[in-house]
């Protein structure tokens, strides 16, 4: 094998393995920095010995096995220096001596859920959300600082001392790198699907900029939510935000004309949504709920995906089903956003008065006193009842709340619309 051949496929392997290699080497050395050195270390140790002796018949478990050799030599150069300090040292000195001996002794392991422990770190309770998702795209995910930075529209300098103040913070709570158990497991699973969902909602509805969507933090949340599913196939929420995020995904190319404008759900060309997508995600459900979880609150949303996603047309769209959806959802998960959703569902399924006397209710919630979708709701509702004058101030009043150029755009035809 050709030397450029042989070092494209060093990093096409270390692009796959990455995440695997910094959750074993995180679990054993207990410090994820340096999990990221031995990961980084044991690259340079592949561009320099697989160009003479080509890529082995187990890429990743060379890899592994060259971190670990290393992280042993570490272990061994500073218990060999510390020992030279004086007595009192001298249980500093057994404590890294059973390091050694942990990471002699797993070596030859299989990683196991090492790499499903990593990702329940990086979402630890302890972080704040955005917090976890920077992290979480850093060590599983394998994207650089910059390219979070682009993803989230933010600062890379305040990106990176993001990730690093995430990663004292784990290390100050002594969070281990490992898969909880029992009722701990259920405690902290929603952690880390909110933090996918996160992901996945700031690529499908971007808050800020002048792009509608950004598809590849789509791709990463969606191969995250495979991850998951992989590890994790018996949890019914796990599969219903695999199964929500896949249907989502599918029309992603529709959400959007030509130009980048937005293209409502109601008008958009269903022959361009993704009928593999679409698939996937009605097979993850499917299984969610032969798992009994067909309550749970990312099984209830998926089912909602799926409504449109098995409509032909927008017309044929069951809505007093979304309707119902809707108030169970609102029963186990109950938030502002989900009641908002539900008096939308109920106008589409009962008539705009219905929507409007629900949005009402809304009018106080402190969590929706500046999220556009509130007013963008009632102009629709408003609209729909012949109310053009007061749906048209509506929609003006959503358009100044957004921070997406393309959204403001959409609002602002629906005002100038209503007639003057």
């Amino acid at each position: 094998m050709a030397a450029d051949s042989t070092h494209r496929a060093i990093e096409a392997v270390y692009r796959i393995e990455r995440a695997r290699l910094i959750a074993g080497l995180a679990r054993l050395t207990r410090d994820v920095d340096r999990a990221e050195e031995l990961a980084q270390d044991a690259l340079l140790a592949a561009l320099a010995d697989w160009p003479r002796s080509g890529v082995p018949d187990r890429p990743g478990a060379w890899l592994m096995a060259a971190a670990k050799r290393r992280a042993i030599d570490g272990f061994r150069r500073t218990a060999m220096q510390d020992r030279k300090h004086a007595e009192i040292l001298r249980e500093q000195d057994d404590e890294r001596d059973r390091s050694v001996e942990r990471i002699e002794a797993h070596i030859d392991d299989e990683l196991g859920d090492e790499l499903l422990g990593l990702m329940f770190a990086a979402c630890h309770p302890v972080l704040s959300p955005e917090a976890r998702a920077a992290l979480t795209l850093r060590l599983v995910g394998g994207l650089t600082t910059a390219e979070i930075a682009r993803a989230f529209l933010s600062n890379e300098a305040a990106v990176a001392a993001r990730i690093t103040r995430a990663k004292k913070a784990i290390a100050a709570a002594g969070v281990r790198f490992e898969v909880p158990r029992g009722t701990e497991l259920a405690a902290r699973l929603p952690s880390v699907l909110a933090v996918v969902y996160l992901i996945f909602n700031e690529g499908y509805a971007a808050t800020a900029g002048d792009a509608l969507v950004r598809p590849a933090l789509c791709g990463e949340a969606q191969r995250l939510g495979r991850i998951l599913a992989g590890l994790m196939p018996a949890e019914p929420e796990v599969l219903g935000l695999l199964a929500l995020m896949e249907i989502q995904a599918s029309r992603l190319a529709a959400r959007a004309g030509p130009d980048g404008a937005f293209i409502p759900l109601t008008e958009q060309n269903r022959g361009r949504w993704d009928r593999l997508l679409i698939g996937r995600g009605l097979a993850a459900l499917g299984r969610a709920e032969a798992l009994g979880g067909g309550d749970g609150p990312y099984v209830l949303q998926a089912a909602l995906a799926a409504c449109h996603a098995r409509a032909a047309c927008a017309e044929d769209t069951d809505w007093r089903r979304i309707a119902a959806l809707y108030d169970r959802l609102g029963q186990v998960m109950p938030s502002p956003v989900v009641a908002l959703n539900r008096a939308v569902a109920h106008s589409m399924a009962f008539g705009p008065e219905a929507g409007l006397a629900l949005l009402d209710a809304l009018g106080e919630a402190a969590a929706l006193q500046t999220y556009a979708p509130l007013p963008a709701a009632r102009g629709d509702c408003l609209l729909r009842a012949g109310r053009r004058q007061e749906a048209r101030a509506e929609f003006t009043a959503a358009a100044a709340l957004t921070g997406n150029r393309r959204e403001r755009d959409f609002l602002l035809g629906r005002a100038a619309g209503c007639g003057p």
